[in-house]
Parts: C-alpha cells; sequence; structure tokens
C-alpha cells in the first residue's frame, strides 16, 4: 500500500485509527486503562512523578522489581503525539510486572505545545536521565522500550540511545509524510517537511539493535502496512526483529496484550531482553 497515491480524503481515514474503531469504543478502552492504571499507581506509589526536565509533562514513573538487576519494561504512550498520558497507561506494565521484571513510563509534552522535534528531544533527555538516575531508584537491569502508535515511532527513533538494549514497536506510523495531510494528526502536530524527513524512521538509518515490529491483524490496512513496511526496511540492514501479527486485535485491543504475563506480546517483550 502506497500512501503517496491516495486522495486527500482516503488518506486521512487511512490512518485515523479512533474513527475505524469507533470513538465510543475507544474512549471506553481508554477510559478503562485509566482505571486499571490509577489503582496500580496507587499500590506503587514510591518512585512516580520523577523530573527529568523542567516542563509539566517530562517526568518518569519508575516501578522497581525485586531484583534490582531485572530487565526493566519502558513505555512510551501514545496518542498522534497531541493527546494521551503516563498516567493512563500505567496498566500495560502489568504483564512484565508478574514476569518480575522493573518497569518505567515517561512523559513528554505535547503538540500543539511542542513539535515533534521537542518531542523527541524531550525523550533523548528522558533517557539521558534513566541512563543517569535509574540505579538510584532500584533499576539497574537491561532497558528494553515499547510504545504503542506515537509511541511506536518514538520507540524507533529513541532505539539509538545508549541506554536501550532493544524494542517493541506496536502499531507505529514510521513514514510521517503519510501524515502531513491528516488533519486530525496535522492541525496540531504541523509536521514540517525537515521533521519529515528527519524524524521518519522510513528514512533515517537503521539501528543494528533488536527491534520487535507489532501490529493487529484488526487493525487500518494502511496501518499493518506501516508495520509490515518498516520491518522489509529494517531488514535489509540484516538486523535483528521480528514481525508480530497479533490476531484478532485492532489498534486499541491490541494494548490488553501487554496487561497479560503470558500473551503473545508480552512473550515478545520478553525475548527482547533474550537477544
Amino acid at each position: 500500500m502506497d500512501w503517496i497515491t491516495m486522495s486527500l480524503e482516503a488518506r486521512n481515514l487511512a490512518y485515523n485509527n479512533v474513527e475505524h474503531v469507533g470513538p465510543e469504543k475507544a474512549r471506553k478502552k481508554t477510559e478503562a486503562w485509566a482505571a486499571a492504571s490509577q489503582t496500580l499507581r496507587q499500590q506503587r506509589s514510591k518512585h512516580l512523578d520523577l523530573a527529568y526536565g523542567n516542563g509539566e509533562r517530562n517526568k518518569w514513573d519508575l516501578y522497581p522489581a525485586n531484583d534490582p538487576k531485572a530487565p526493566c519494561f519502558v513505555h512510551i504512550h501514545g496518542g498522534y503525539w497531541q493527546r494521551g498520558s503516563k498516567e493512563i497507561f500505567a496498566c500495560l506494565s502489568e504483564g512484565p510486572l508478574a514476569r518480575g521484571w522493573s518497569a518505567a513510563l515517561c512523559g513528554y509534552t505535547l503538540a500543539p505545545e511542542a513539535t515533534l522535534t521537542q518531542i523527541t528531544n524531550e525523550l533523548k533527555s528522558a533517557f539521558d536521565w534513566l541512563n543517569a538516575k535509574a540505579s538510584e531508584h532500584g533499576i539497574q537491569g537491561p532497558i528494553i522500550v515499547s510504545g504503542w502508535s506515537a509511541g511506536g515511532h518514538l520507540t524507533s527513533f529513541i532505539l539509538d540511545h545508549p541506554k536501550v538494549a532493544a524494542g517493541l514497536a506496536i502499531s507505529g506510523v514510521f513514514d510521517l509524510g503519510a501524515l502531513r495531510d491528516s488533519p486530525h494528526v496535522n492541525d496540531k502536530v504541523k509536521l514540517s517537511e525537515k521533521e519529515i524527513q528527519n524524524l521518519s524512521p522510513m528514512r533515517r538509518s537503521i539501528v543494528n539493535k533488536p527491534l520487535g515490529i507489532a501490529y493487529g491483524t484488526g487493525e487500518l490496512p494502511a496501518m499493518i502496512a506501516s508495520s509490515r513496511d518498516y520491518h522489509a526496511y529494517r531488514s535489509q540492514g540484516h538486523v535483528p526483529g521480528d514481525l508480530i501479527p497479533i490476531a484478532n486485535t485492532n489498534h486499541f485491543t491490541i494494548l490488553d496484550e501487554l496487561r497479560q504475563p503470558n500473551s503473545t506480546l508480552t512473550r515478545a517483550v520478553i525475548a527482547m531482553a533474550e537477544y
């Protein structure tokens, strides 16, 4: 599937995941995550809202395991760089936590307050902080970063950080040019041509670290193609990382996998630490 040949109307709908799933279903799913995440944060409240920068959202939530040297699952939230928060998605660490891992979630400034360039720079600062400070909070193991949707893009971007051992990108968009003419994204994100060129994983150098790429088989065809195309692009560099289709899931329900300790997606996270 080539987004370049689509009409503007078709291109906009091709990447509109909320419309595809249905706004009411997306809202209910997000509210359920938020409720479960509030419970987890209350139960594990010792290392929350640790500032890595000056911005209001420049904060980490850390959930150290009993074993400081256990791997750490880091999740970068989605929402097309304009919605979402670490507070909503904390529950996605339930699967890795149940496997004895540590977990961590970071916030970042959202568009339109921040450009995508600023967001990616904040991510670099966040992982610099994690590199310097995580051990003080009981996290000394390898960092396996995951992210969903916009967070899938950011996972790919941050893979080259020296603190990151491997990653799992879930349902991301990897050529930002596809979103240039999508009002539901670009009215707020306002991608520049320079950002499309410099921040699109499909246009960046291949990072030689393991990166699993997952998508739901019930997602929009263009979203599925995005993951498949990016996996093919990385395969040209003979770098490690599986393509992981999750059967009978859409752009939202795929995330429930991470809440289960023995699901396909949680096992994929675990495998990232074993490369």
